[in-house]
């Protein structure tokens, strides 16, 4: 079970009209202060003035580790802000994913980010199962939008067989994947890559659920 519990309310009723559908609002996934509501590899994540901290600037990562959501989501839009330390780390949000069985990794799409080249921030990324980048910004953009030393706000909106990601308020990816065969829910992770010393912090995660598409 995740620690928050979903915040709901009503939009005001119309004039002359009915009550208006209940309308699902944002679910903390993240309290701030602890880990409840997520599952993984406790050695190489942690809670850090009000964020997840995944990775360690005193030592090398040996290998991608996830923190993962203990529950499925399919349609939603999530909120989060991320930022990375070390000149060298690679990292990402993995969403509508599956834990590999008796394998660390996971497989499926991933809002991908880096630092140093080559820069994946504002890029989707199909992890362990196309192994490549479906659709991001150009390196141009890229630099205008990026803050390397600071904070890093991503909306992700997923619905249907659409995917679309927001880097800073602007607009990086809207992508409708073609392969009607893939699973569009699943569950989310944070990743640290392995690799050198490096840490992501990630903070301000909300997810607001969204009706399915319409056929």
């Amino acid at each position: 079970m995740l620690s928050a519990a979903f915040l709901c309310g009503c939009r005001s009723a119309p004039q002359g009209g009915g009550a208006a559908a209940p309308e699902p609002l944002a679910l903390m996934l993240f309290d701030g202060t602890t880990l409840t509501g997520w599952e993984g590899n406790m050695d190489y994540f942690r809670v850090q003035d009000g964020a997840i901290v995944g990775g360690s600037l005193d030592k090398p990562t040996p290998r991608n580790e996830f923190l993962c959501a203990t529950r499925e989501f399919a349609d939603f839009e999530l909120r989060l802000e991320a930022r990375l330390l070390g000149a060298a780390t690679n990292a990402g949000v993995q969403i509508r994913s599956r834990r590999i069985p008796d394998h660390h990794e996971m497989r499926g799409y991933q809002v991908d980010m880096s630092q140093g080249s080559p820069n994946y921030w504002g890029c989707l990324y199909d992890e362990s199962r196309r192994n490549k980048v479906l659709a991001g910004p150009t390196p141009e953009d890229q630099q205008k939008i990026v803050k390397p030393d600071g904070w890093n706000a991503y909306v992700i909106r997923c619905q249907g067989r659409r995917i679309e990601l927001w880097l800073n308020g602007v607009k990086t990816v809207d992508y409708t994947e073609p392969d009607e065969s893939l699973e569009q829910t699943g569950l989310i992770g944070l990743q640290i890559h392995g690799g050198p010393p490096g840490e992501a912090w990630y903070r301000n995660i909300t997810l607001t659920p969204l009706m399915p598409a319409a056929e």
